[in-house]
């Protein structure tokens, strides 16, 4: 027997399971990230460049957008995706998870995986443990996440504060191009999807 949709004891779950919903999933990120970020930064990086780094690493086409990208190919082989839903709301995903920023930081000081430095800004990086744990990884994702951000790590190291933060506002707010998925692609009408279950079943009656 169901409860009434109104019950007070109604378990309302999200229709979608997102990954970067998900704290462990994010913190794991941030931890492979920073690994990656070592090799560019040994003395640590800044919140805001992190920010960059952290959310185009996720979703490296935003950055090689272009076909004739050097390092889209590599990309695309390393699995992602620039048809994916996510691709379709970069801004507004950005915001959100440049503001889950700070409290993901602040729980990898907790657990002893990040330390922070004074450098005449806050700088992040991992400590022993949070290198250990980076290696430790092994899972497909982590790979491709890995290749992922030191590709991003690389090309954006240099660019200064104020011209990497008009970057980032560009690539995450270019509107779909011929890479993305079209949204009513999605959709059938009802009436199409009569015709496909009876074009079915006229080839049915044939073979048969």
């Amino acid at each position: 027997m169901t409860a009434p949709s109104d019950s007070a004891h109604a378990v309302h779950r999200p229709p979608v399971a997102v990954p970067e919903d998900d704290t462990v999933f994010r913190l794991a990120q941030l931890v492979l990230l920073l690994n990656v970020v070592a090799e560019f930064h040994p003395d640590g990086v800044e919140l805001e460049r992190l920010g960059a780094y952290d959310f185009i690493a996720a979703n490296p086409l935003l950055m090689a957008s272009s076909d004739d990208d050097p390092d889209r190919f590599e990309l695309l082989m390393a699995g992602f995706d620039d048809r994916a839903l996510s691709y379709a709301s970069a801004a507004q995903r950005f915001a959100t998870r440049r503001e889950r920023l700070k409290h993901d930081l602040a729980l990898l000081l907790a657990y002893d995986l990040a330390i922070t430095a004074v450098r005449g800004h806050v700088l992040y990086r991992l400590t022993d443990a949070g290198v250990d744990m980076a290696r430790r990884f092994t899972a497909m994702y982590a790979r491709s996440y890995t290749t992922a951000a030191t590709i991003v790590v690389r090309r954006l190291r240099k660019v200064r504060p104020g011209p990497l933060r008009e970057r980032v506002t560009e690539w995450t707010r270019q509107p779909s191009g011929p890479h993305r998925i079209d949204l009513a692609d999605l959709f059938v009408e009802p009436e199409e999807l009569h015709e496909a279950d009876a074009f079915g079943e006229d080839r049915v009656g044939r073979s048969s």
